[in-house]
């Protein structure tokens, strides 16, 4: 018999202060070197000079293995705050969630664009350090601070005096071995984010100085007087292989009326490649998003709309051929910096920008110039539109030969499946629809170049323990297989994929306890019946939202809006965000979604079908846990485990978030 372990009130663990990020350091940060604990701090320096508060940032790495970030900008405050009643720059590094870069869009904020949202970059850069000295000029005097294992070792005390117009702010941090995987920074990381701050802040003086025992020190330069144009012909590998550089900058103005905030925007330097490749990069208030993000998908659709019109402008598509984004985009190299009032990333290492309005911003703001810059160099746009064709006529090709590899034995195709165009299974999706109402609203908010839709009445049946033999014997269930072309297998089999006609297969029902139920059926039908369409990556799980949050319009500048939610947590913090900008709950109203149906094709397509703003979840099982599964799905689909179900039920029912 097991060993039981006492779990009473004493077995809870409440972290404070730092805590949290000592404790799961990878949660807040990369934990391969101490590089990005470095880079939270130069960040802060960067959000002063893109306010215009200083003109330089200096890095200095010391031979002890510390680093001194440098800038002369306003300085960190360091009077009490008024409710905390501690030094605010005490404040700043003691406590996450603590920062000036909250209340942007009611203006008590200390900036209106910063990389930083969560307010833990600075705390978890002190958190992660053996010690942190901080020396801050401001308002005539010199003020220090030092921190030993985030702990306040030397108080606040003022050191001295200086010129009232000299300020900044000097951090000298010596990160602790123990959360890092290696002590040494990454110096390519490094010196590619400075020289990415000197291009995005044009004017701004940024150095990297390293000490060498017994040896000058080594330092580098960076400055940008032309910005994105000098740095993306810089990236280039052979300008001979690439078109010329189209630069451009567009920011929303006082007078413009737009749902986008005053100053939000993007700024892009890009070009085409005729040969080769290189990658391309991206910022969102100065922070790189290597995983890029929506305001790529952004530029991506703006540049394809632009291409098209002058395309079909000057006649000068051939028959038979149809543009897609991917034509356009492929040959493209571009540096985008975007500009954002609140930006949401993904994870506190901020890799990848995830604002669904971001894509809607930097296509409203680039499309325009985009298409005025081909018509004003027409023999480059035809370059561009040569290059757009070409790839689009050797995508067609690729398909044709898929085409001939499956043409034999096709089944006829259910009667209610509305049907793709395009035959390549790399870019085709099918949506299992619940109902036909809900089929009646995709198919209108499809595309019906790579999106088909098959509707579902009524739900599948359970086919956990039907034979193979006996499944065709459910029409729901014979329409799915004859539409994806594959026939039912079982795990241990090699089933031929040849025939299979869509490469995502997304499973869409409502947002409700009746539209899991109905994912359920259908997740077990496939890992039952055509597990390898799971363990090849082909199926998924569509997310449509749950809330909307109808915003009034306020005044010309200030549009009405309609806001998304998944789920009620997301719902909390749009409202949060709401009540930041000032709105009082009669200026904006919340509705539940009952089903598919009630969401017109607009509305379905922007939230759940549109591939650059919806939310699709792979299904996918952990290496190693496919035992795991099959007895979860036993236990909730056979027929004969009605008590272990029971049982389970009454052990952990309290855990589950009912919907009345």
């Amino acid at each position: 018999m097991a060993t039981q372990t006492l779990y009473n009130e004493s077995s809870v663990t409440v972290l404070k202060g730092l805590e949290p990020v000592k404790e799961r350091p990878g949660m807040y940060t990369h934990t391969e070197s101490p590089t990005h604990i470095i880079q939270e701090v130069i960040d802060n320096a960067a959000d002063e000079a893109l306010g215009g508060y200083a003109d330089t940032i200096e890095v200095i790495l010391h031979d002890d293995g510390s680093v001194t970030v440098r800038d002369n900008g306003r300085g960190i405050p360091t009077g009490l705050h008024p409710t905390e009643q501690v030094p605010v720059i005490e404040l700043v590094f003691t406590q996450l969630h603590a920062g000036g870069k909250f209340n942007k869009k009611s203006g008590d904020g200390a900036y209106a664009f910063s990389g930083g949202l969560h307010g833990v970059g600075i705390s978890v850069t002190n958190a992660l350090s053996k010690r942190i000295e901080v020396s801050v000029k401001r308002q005539g005097k010199i003020h220090r601070i030092v921190f030993t294992d985030s702990v306040v070792t030397e108080p606040l005390h003022i050191t001295g005096q200086c010129n009232i117009k000299d300020s900044g702010t000097e951090i000298r941090i010596w990160p602790d071995k123990r959360y890092f995987d290696s002590d040494h920074y990454n110096l390519p990381e490094l010196e590619r984010n400075l020289r990415a701050k000197a291009v995005l802040l044009p004017g701004v003086n940024v150095s990297l100085s390293r000490e060498l025992r017994q040896a000058p020190p080594q330092i580098q330069h960076w400055h940008y007087p032309e910005g994105l144009k000098s740095y993306l012909q810089d990236l280039l590998p052979d300008t001979e292989t690439a078109l010329p550089v189209f630069t451009s900058e567009n920011y929303i103005d006082e007078e413009q009326e737009s749902d986008f905030n005053v100053g939000e925007g993007a700024a892009f330097a890009l070009t085409w490649l005729e040969e080769g490749s290189i990658n391309s990069e991206s910022y969102v208030n100065l922070i790189p998003t290597p995983l890029g993000g929506r305001h790529e998908a952004g530029l991506k659709q703006a540049l394809f709309h632009a291409v098209n019109n002058f395309i079909s402008h000057h006649g000068l598509l051939p028959r038979g051929v149809k543009i897609q984004p991917d034509d356009v985009f492929s040959r493209v190299v571009f540096v985008l910096s975007a500009r954002i009032l609140d930006p949401q990333f993904q994870g506190q290492t901020k890799d990848k920008l995830t604002n669904r309005d971001a894509l809607k911003l930097v296509a409203h703001v680039c499309t325009d110039p985009i298409e005025l810059w081909l018509n004003q160099n027409v023999e480059i746009g035809k370059k561009i539109a040569e290059l757009a064709i070409r790839q689009a006529q050797n995508r067609m090709r690729s398909t044709k030969k898929i085409e001939r590899k499956k043409s034999s034995g096709v089944a006829v195709l259910p009667g209610k499946l509305t049907d793709c165009e395009s035959e390549d299974i790399r870019e085709n999706e099918l949506f299992l629809v619940e109902g036909d109402s809900a089929g009646g609203s995709a198919k209108l908010a499809r595309d019906k170049t790579t999106q088909a839709i098959l509707p579902l009445r009524g739900k599948v049946l359970n086919s956990f323990e039907t034979h193979q033999d006996q499944l065709f014997g459910n029409a729901e269930i014979h329409d799915i297989a004859v539409a994806i072309g594959v026939d039912p297998h079982h795990a241990q089999d090699k089933p031929d994929l040849s025939g299979l006609r869509y490469g995502k297969i997304a499973i869409l029902s409502d947002a409700d306890v009746d539209g899991s139920h109905i994912q359920v059926l259908l997740l077990t039908l496939f890992f039952r019946h055509f597990p390898r369409l799971i363990t090849e990556g082909h199926i998924y799980v569509a997310q449509p939202p749950l809330f909307r949050v109808d915003v009034n319009a306020r005044g010309k500048k200030k549009p009405a809006r309609k806001l998304y939610a998944q789920d009620e947590e997301e719902l909390n913090r749009i409202l949060d965000r709401l009540r930041k900008e000032g709105l009082s709950e009669n200026q904006y109203a919340i509705s539940r979604f009952k089903g598919l149906g009630e969401m017109n094709p607009e509305q379905l397509k922007d939230t759940t079908m549109q591939p650059d703003t919806r939310r699709l979840l792979q299904v996918c099982i952990p290496e190693g846990e496919n035992h795991t599964t099959a007895d979860i799905f036993l236990r909730l689909m056979g027929k004969g485990e009605a008590s272990a179900r029971r049982a389970w039920m009454e052990r952990e029912g309290d855990k589950a978030q009912t919907d009345i």
